[in-house]
C-alpha cells in the first residue's frame, strides 16, 4: 500500500527543503505540534522515500566552477546494451552534474560543470569522446542563469 502524505507532512517537507538543517523542535514549534509526532512522520517519510536525503548547497562559482554547459548527445546505436553501458559511462564523469534522458533532436542531455572553457575542452576530447556509442554532442553555454530552484512547490 502506498503511504498518502497529508498537510502536515507537506508542511514538514516544505520546511526541510528550505533549511535541510532545520531541527525538529523548531519545526514541531513552526506547525504548533510536539517533538514525537513529527519524529515519527520525518522518519515514515524518510522510509516511504518522500525524503530521499539531506545535502549542503555549495556556490558553484566561489569553489572555481565557472562554466555551466548543457550538452546534447545522440547515440549511435539504441539498443539496450549501448544505452545501459552510456548511462553507467556517463553516471562516472565527475563534471555531469544532471542527466537525462529526452525525446525529441537528441537522445541525452547533460548539465556540466567545469572550470572554465579549458576544462571543457578537456572533457569533451578526452572523457566524453571516448564514450563508445556517441554520434554527436552539441553544446550551450550559460551566459546568466536566471532561475535556479531546490525546492519543490508543494
Amino acid at each position: 500500500m502506498d503511504y498518502k502524505i497529508d498537510a502536515i507532512d507537506r508542511r514538514i517537507i516544505k520546511l526541510l527543503q528550505e533549511d535541510g538543517k532545520m531541527k525538529i523542535k523548531e519545526i514541531a514549534h513552526e506547525l504548533k505540534m510536539t517533538n514525537t509526532p513529527i519524529f515519527e512522520r520525518i522518519k515514515r517519510l524518510e522510509k516511504e522515500g518522500f525524503i530521499k536525503g539531506y545535502s549542503t548547497i555549495v556556490d558553484k562559482e566561489k569553489l572555481g566552477f565557472k562554466l555551466v554547459a548543457f550538452c546534447s548527445v545522440t547515440l549511435e546505436s539504441h539498443n539496450q546494451e549501448n544505452i545501459q553501458r552510456f548511462v553507467q559511462e556517463v553516471g562516472g564523469l565527475s563534471e555531469v552534474m544532471e542527466c537525462y534522458h529526452i525525446a525529441g533532436l537528441f537522445d541525452y542531455l547533460l548539465k556540466v560543470y567545469v572550470k572554465d572553457m579549458l576544462d571543457y575542452q578537456d572533457f569533451i576530447t578526452n572523457k566524453l569522446a571516448s564514450l563508445a556509442n556517441i554520434s554527436r554532442v552539441q553544446s550551450s553555454f550559460v551566459m546568466t542563469e536566471i532561475k535556479h530552484e531546490n525546492v519543490l512547490p508543494i
